[in-house]
């Protein structure tokens, strides 16, 4: 059994009014977010064309040798950047105006892959141990409306499709809840001078990952408490008077103390480094994440809220060293940064 994706009404739509103008097909990206039980899609949203490549292919061998993996690959990359937290690019839809054989199902297959390694690459977070994996791929034909909907495992390169079933629903995204959080930060990088191999991007990229742990191992209050990964995050929520929980826009606020985390089975080690200098990041991050209203954990919670967080700071770092990395000034010795 294969897994099911639950639509909003509108991806239909867009997906519908897509006009080909004269072309072999058009790709791009399909948003939304994962649960254990079924996958939700709430937006798609088309890669741009290429301006300066000819799209106007007249041949069907044509269509496989125009797909643009690198083109396809920087859009997701932007895309993720402007997501909240709890959402993910789930993979890639194409419009074509015939029929497709496995050949072109195996070129979205390699498209799939390609995108979520190049994610991953800037992500400060790694995926939880039984956290989903399956990436999907949507072929829909203009002339035939027909849709073919297949996952791939994107932790298993050697994986082969699943079928999947695409259901839409009207209003699907109304009733998510949302989360909202904002962190002070002071991030405090030295550039080691130990190996000459060690540049600004290097030493950002070592203090960033030390920060993460401590964003991913802080306490996190929601509403004020502290309250148990599994229980429902709902629970206790004011009911209606049929009896359901009321879940339409409502907000949770979310702290997060990171100065909660030595016990008596961790101790912390000072050490001792040799440096050129340092980079200070300074900063309040506010977050902002979003999960679905069926039965959704504290945990689920927690987590869209937290890599949120962690994205939101890896982004703002790459996009404000752009500069320093290109053209890095070994005289200055000391850099402040304020992030926001």
């Amino acid at each position: 059994m294969g897994r099911t994706y639950i639509v909003e009404e509108t991806v239909g739509q867009y997906l519908s009014n897509l006009n080909l103008q004269g072309k072999s097909f058009v790709s791009g990206l399909l948003i939304g977010q994962c649960s254990s039980q079924k996958d939700y899609v709430i937006l798609a949203t088309r890669t741009p064309p290429k301006e300066e490549k000819n799209e106007n292919l007249k041949h069907p061998k044509d269509k496989l040798d125009n797909l643009d993996e690198e083109w396809a690959t920087e859009h997701a990359n932007q895309v993720s950047r402007m997501l909240p937290g709890g959402l993910l690019v789930l993979g890639v839809f194409i419009i074509t105006t015939l029929e497709m054989g496995n050949d072109f199902q195996n070129t979205l297959r390699r498209l799939v892959f390609a995108m979520e390694k190049s994610m991953n690459k800037k992500r400060l977070w790694n995926f939880t141990e039984g956290e989903v994996s399956d990436r999907v791929t949507l072929h829909v034909c203009s002339s035939t409306k027909k849709i073919v909907c297949r996952t791939y495992d994107i932790h298993d390169p050697k994986s082969s499709a699943k079928p999947a079933d695409w259901k839409y629903q009207n209003g699907l995204s109304t009733s998510w809840l949302s989360l909202e959080c904002t962190v002070h930060i002071n991030i405090h990088i030295p550039l080691s001078t130990t190996s000459v191999s060690y540049t600004l991007e290097k030493n950002a990229k070592n203090g960033l990952a030390r920060w993460a742990k401590q964003i991913e191992n802080g306490v996190y209050l929601i509403n004020g408490q502290v309250r148990a990964e599994d229980c429902d995050l709902l629970e206790g929520q004011k009911k209606s008077s049929k009896g359901s929980t009321q879940a339409v826009s409502q907000s949770f606020d979310v702290r997060v103390l990171t100065q909660l985390l030595l016990n008596s089975d961790h101790r912390s080690t000072a050490t001792v480094q040799i440096c050129s200098g340092s980079v200070n990041l300074k900063g309040a991050v506010k977050c902002r994440a979003y999960i679905h209203s069926s039965k959704p954990k504290v945990k689920d919670a927690v987590q869209a809220v937290k890599r949120d967080i962690l994205n939101t700071v890896a982004d703002r770092c790459e996009i404000l060293f752009e500069d320093l990395l290109l053209n890095e000034i070994p005289e200055k010795k000391v850099m402040s940064i304020k992030l926001f």
